[in-house]
C-alpha cells in the first residue's frame, strides 16, 4: 500500500520508514526540515516537506501523494522537560495533536486515504482510580495534575476524533514511555544522563506504575496497525509494567550508574510538581493484550528488564 508517515524524521519515524518499506508498502514521507530530506530517502522513502500547521502545505502534501494510509507521528518533543512546566514544554506538541491533525485529517480524506493512525499516549493519562492495569475500555483521568491539564485535553481531542473520522478506518495508539536508539532514555539520550548523574530519584513510596515500549516495538506496532485493527484505541506498551521502585534501580545498574537516591514526597514536590509526584507514586501502567491479540503484534523485547540490557543502543 502507500503509505504516508506524517513527521517521519522523528524518534519513531526513523525505524517505522524502513519497517514499512521491509513489509512492502511504497512510503511517502514528511519533515518540516529540508535538511532531513536526504536521510528519509536513504530509509527507502520519497521525502515531501510540510508545515502541519499550515493547511495549504498539508493539503499540496497528503493531496500530491495520494496515500491510501497516514500515520500521523507529529510531535515537537527535544528530551526530558520538566515535571512543572509539562503544558509548557507540550505546547507546540499539543498543536499539532490539534490543528496539525484537524488539517492532516481533512488533507488524507480529501486524498481518499482509507485508514489514518496517530500516535497518542498511555502512562499519566490513566485513570488512577482503580486497581490492576488499565485497558482501553477506562476513562482517562478526571482530575489531572494542573501542569498536564491543556496536554491531556489535547489526546482526548486525538482520541475522540480520529476513530469518529468519517470516511477512513482511525486508530489511535496510546504508546509507552520509548526507550532505545534516538530516545532520551537510549545512548547518549538525556534522561541516561540524569539516571548517571543520580538526578532522578525514587520518590517516597515509588509506587507509581510505568509502561514501557522499545522504540523498534513501537514502530513495530504501527507496522501491524496499516493491514490490521478496528476503529479505536490500543496501548502499545510492553508484557511487564514496572514500579519505579523497581525499574529504576535496574536502570542504573544497566548503565552503570550508582544506585538512585530515595526521598520524602514533601522534600520532591517543590521540585517535581503535583504530576510528577503522581507519576512516582501513584500511576497505573497499561494492559497491551488488546494490541497483541487484534492486531497481531509481536515484541522483540517482551520486557523492558531484556531491554534495559540490550536495547538503549
Amino acid at each position: 500500500m502507500r503509505v504516508l508517515v506524517a513527521g517521519a524524521s522523528g524518534a519513531i519515524g526513523q525505524p517505522l520508514v524502513p519497517m514499512l518499506r521491509q513489509a512492502g508498502h511504497e512510503v511517502v514521507a514528511t519533515t518540516r526540515s529540508p535538511d532531513k530530506a536526504a536521510l528519509l530517502t536513504r530509509a527507502g522513502a520519497a521525502p515531501v516537506v510540510m508545515d502541519a500547521l499550515d493547511r495549504d502545505s498539508v493539503h499540496r502534501a497528503v493531496v500530491g501523494a495520494a496515500p491510501q494510509v497516514v500515520i500521523h507521528q507529529l510531535t515537537a518533543l527535544t528530551g526530558a522537560g520538566k515535571f512543572k512546566k509539562f503544558d509548557e514544554d507540550f505546547s507546540l506538541t499539543n498543536r499539532l495533536r490539534t490543528e496539525g491533525l484537524d488539517n492532516l485529517l481533512n488533507a488524507a480524506r480529501e486524498a481518499g486515504a482509507k485508514r489514518f493512525i496517530v500516535q497518542s499516549y498511555t502512562g499519566w493519562p490513566n485513570t488512577r482510580v482503580g486497581v490492576g492495569l488499565a485497558d482501553e475500555s477506562d476513562p482517562l483521568d478526571e482530575h489531572p495534575a494542573k501542569e498536564s491539564r491543556n496536554t491531556l485535553q489535547a489526546i482526548r481531542y486525538l482520541e475522540q476524533v480520529v476513530p469518529s473520522a468519517s470516511g477512513m478506518d482511525g486508530i489511535a495508539l496510546r504508546y509507552g514511555n520509548f526507550y532505545g536508539p534516538g530516545t532520551s532514555l537510549g545512548t547518549g539520550g538525556s534522561l541516561i544522563d540524569l539516571v548517571r548523574r543520580r538526578r532522578i530519584p525514587i520518590v517516597s513510596s515509588g509506587a507509581g506504575v510505568w509502561s514501557f515500549v522499545h522504540i523498534a516495538d513501537a514502530a513495530g506496532a504501527t507496522v501491524a496497525a496499516v493491514d490490521h485493527g478496528a476503529v479505536g484505541i490500543y496501548n502499545i506498551v510492553d508484557d511487564e509494567p514496572a514500579p519505579v521502585t523497581e525499574w529504576l534501580p535496574l536502570l542504573a545498574e544497566a548503565v552503570g550508574a550508582k544506585a538512585p537516591r530515595h526521598i520524602p514526597a514533601w522534600l520532591a514536590k517543590p521540585m517535581i510538581g503535583e504530576l510528577g509526584l503522581q507519576m512516582m507514586t501513584q500511576m497505573r501502567g497499561s494492559s497491551n493484550s488488546k494490541a497483541k491479540r487484534e492486531l497481531g503484534w509481536t515484541l522483540r523485547y517482551p520486557s523492558w528488564r531484556d531491554g534495559f540490557v540490550s536495547g538503549l543502543g
